[in-house]
């Protein structure tokens, strides 16, 4: 493969995983919220 090719495929592979990681962040984050919210509404 031509070194233009390998740095495409790498590019693309940093995109989709750094999504990836930044979802579950997210997901994570949004999910310690809404847990410490439910627990304050429901004293």
């Amino acid at each position: 493969m031509s070194v233009s090719s390998i740095i495409v495929m790498i590019i693309g592979m940093v995109i989709i995983w750094g999504g990836l990681a930044a979802s579950i962040i997210h997901a994570v984050s949004s999910s310690k919220k809404n847990k410490a919210r439910d627990a304050a509404n429901n004293v």
